[in-house]
C-alpha cells in the first residue's frame, strides 16, 4: 500500500505549525499528567490528561475519528483490547476514542522518551522489553496482573508498526494474557492512520479515520496452550474488519 504525497504545501503546514503544536501539547499535557501523579493514585486524573492530550493531537491533525460498533467496548468491564500498528497516531487515537480507563502496554524504549516516558512510567502502564525471553514474559505477566486488578489492557501486537499498512504476523502475547486472567481478548481494527502518518515520515495528509471494534472473543477454560490458535482468531478478526473498512482511508 502506497499513501498518497501530500502536496508541497500540506508538506510546508506540517513541518511549521501541525508537528511544532504536536510536540508543545505533548509537552504541555506532559507537565500536567505529572504533576497529577503526585496526589492521583489511581491514575484516573493522568488518563483523563491522556485523552484530552489525544484529542488535542487529533484536532491539530485534521483528522476526526469515527468508532464503529462501539457497544463492544461495554460487554464486559475488563478485556485485552488488541489492535492493529499502522503509524504513531495510532496510541493517540485509542486514548482519544476508548471510553474508559485502561492501560497500555509498550516497548520499554518508549519509557526513555522525554514527557512520553514520563507519563508511562507515572501512569502505570506496562512494559515489556523483547530482549530476552525472561524479560518479555516478566513483561507479559505484568500486564496479568494489570487486568486482575480490574484494568483493561490495550496493546499492538504485530510487535511494531506496519512498513507497508498491511497487517503483519501477530506475537501470542495478548491471548496468552487473556487467558492466563480469562478475561475476553477483543479486536480492532485502526483505520487511516498509516495513511495519516505513514512508518518513516515526518509529514501528516489529514484524512477521517476509523476505529473498528469486533466481537470480544472468549477466553473462558481455555488454557495458554491454546494462546497461538486464539492468536490466529484474533488476526483472522482484525484482517476482516481491516479489509471491510480499509477502503475508507482512501481520499
Amino acid at each position: 500500500m502506497t499513501p498518497t504525497k501530500p502536496s508541497p504545501a500540506l508538506r510546508a503546514l506540517t513541518y511549521l505549525f501541525l508537528i511544532p503544536l504536536g510536540a508543545l501539547a505533548t509537552a504541555t499535557f506532559g507537565c500536567i499528567s505529572l504533576v497529577c501523579g503526585i496526589w492521583d493514585k489511581s491514575g484516573r486524573q493522568q488518563h483523563f490528561v491522556a485523552h484530552i492530550w489525544a484529542r488535542t493531537l487529533l484536532h491539530i491533525s485534521l483528522s476526526p475519528v469515527t468508532l464503529v460498533d462501539p457497544h463492544h467496548l461495554r460487554a464486559h468491564p475488563t478485556a485485552v483490547y488488541a489492535s492493529n500498528h499502522l503509524s504513531y497516531m495510532d496510541t493517540p487515537v485509542l486514548f482519544a476514542t476508548l471510553p474508559f480507563q485502561f492501560r497500555i502496554m509498550a516497548k520499554q524504549s518508549l519509557w526513555k522518551i522525554p514527557f512520553i516516558g514520563w507519563y508511562l512510567d507515572r501512569s502505570g502502564q506496562v512494559p515489556i522489553d523483547q530482549k530476552s525471553g525472561r524479560s518479555a514474559i516478566a513483561g507479559l505477566l505484568r500486564g496479568v496482573a494489570t487486568l486482575k486488578s480490574g484494568l483493561p489492557l490495550v496493546l499492538f501486537p504485530e510487535g511494531g508498526r506496519s512498513e507497508g499498512g498491511v497487517l503483519q504476523s501477530m506475537l501470542p502475547g495478548s491471548a496468552f494474557m487473556a487467558i492466563k486472567a480469562q478475561v475476553p481478548l477483543v479486536p480492532m481494527a485502526l483505520i487511516g492512520t498509516y495513511e495519516l502518518l505513514p512508518i518513516h515520515t515526518y509529514h501528516l495528509t489529514p484524512r477521517p479515520l476509523k476505529v473498528v471494534i469486533g466481537e470480544p472473543i472468549p477466553t473462558s477454560g481455555l488454557t495458554t496452550r491454546e494462546a497461538e490458535a486464539l492468536t490466529q482468531r484474533l488476526y483472522a478478526a482484525i484482517s476482516t474488519m481491516y479489509a471491510e473498512h480499509s477502503s475508507f482511508a482512501t481520499p
